[in-house]
């Protein structure tokens, strides 16, 4: 004979307690009620002394919403699972399909970096009658023959600089702008990001990568690593979709 949910015995006909859901994954009790009461689970039935009382399809979408959390973020994956504990499945998948998309254009985004990494050759010692290459001396190299090594105009490097993407110092004596190395990287960063089709707003925090991380070379490690919370999340997001549609079958 089946035990009261809130007594010694765990189940009683299939039935859960709060504490049963929690210890699974290590939660307290209160974030299960949290979870019901935010709609990520579908609601309890209460015995009559007023006590919640779970069950399988409860435990279902508790490993559910744990398996989307990593992929898709917690707000999103809280999304995804009210949608379904209210029918709407389509909008459900919606939000998967915007999760996927966001993937995606991250990857891009990551190539993107990587691509223009590998166009920064070090500019080559210039020929007579030629440019003067664009890499600076110990003063740094002015606006014209930085323009001139991109193939750009003057205004655009104003342009960059405006927007925080070039940061020139200025000579004390005549107020010109100088390129040291740094700015000279950023330019060139910038400059192969926008042949790629890149925005203005898209490069800034790019740019600001690489400034984070010290440089080109140091920059290297951290796309490394970008590359692999990618492919983490990835995996993340497939293993989060087993556990939703192991819950789906769960619910008819």
């Amino acid at each position: 004979m089946g035990q009261n949910p809130q007594s010694g015995g765990r189940r009683s006909s299939g039935r859960l307690r709060p504490v049963d859901l929690a210890r699974e994954h290590g939660l307290s009790t209160q974030a299960i009620r949290n979870y019901e009461e935010a709609g990520i689970l579908p609601p309890a039935d209460r015995t009559p002394h007023g006590y919640r009382t779970y069950t399988p399809l409860h435990a279902g979408a508790l490993r559910a919403f744990l398996a989307l959390v990593p992929g898709h973020g917690h707000q999103a994956a809280a999304s995804i699972m009210r949608a379904v504990n209210d029918g709407a499945a389509d909008e459900a998948f919606r939000l998967i399909d915007t999760g996927h998309a966001q993937l995606l254009d991250d990857r891009r985004t990551l190539e993107a970096v990587e691509s223009a990494l590998r166009d920064l050759d070090p500019a080559p010692d210039h020929a007579p009658g030629t440019a003067p290459a664009a890499v600076p001396g110990p003063g740094g190299t002015f606006i014209g023959p930085l323009a001139e090594q991109l193939g750009i105009r003057p205004a655009t490097l104003r342009k960059w600089e405006h927007a925080g993407l070039v940061r020139p110092s200025r000579d004390r004596l005549t107020g010109y702008r100088v390129y040291d190395e740094a700015a000279v990287r950023d330019a060139r960063l910038t400059h192969q990001l926008r042949r790629g089709g890149y925005l203005l707003e898209q490069i800034a925090p790019l740019i600001e990568r690489v400034r984070t991380a010290g440089g080109l070379e140091p920059l290297e490690a951290a796309l490394s690593d970008w590359r692999g919370r990618l492919s983490a999340r990835g995996r993340a997001m497939l293993t989060g979709a087993a556990e939703l549609e192991a819950y789906l079958r769960l619910r008819g």
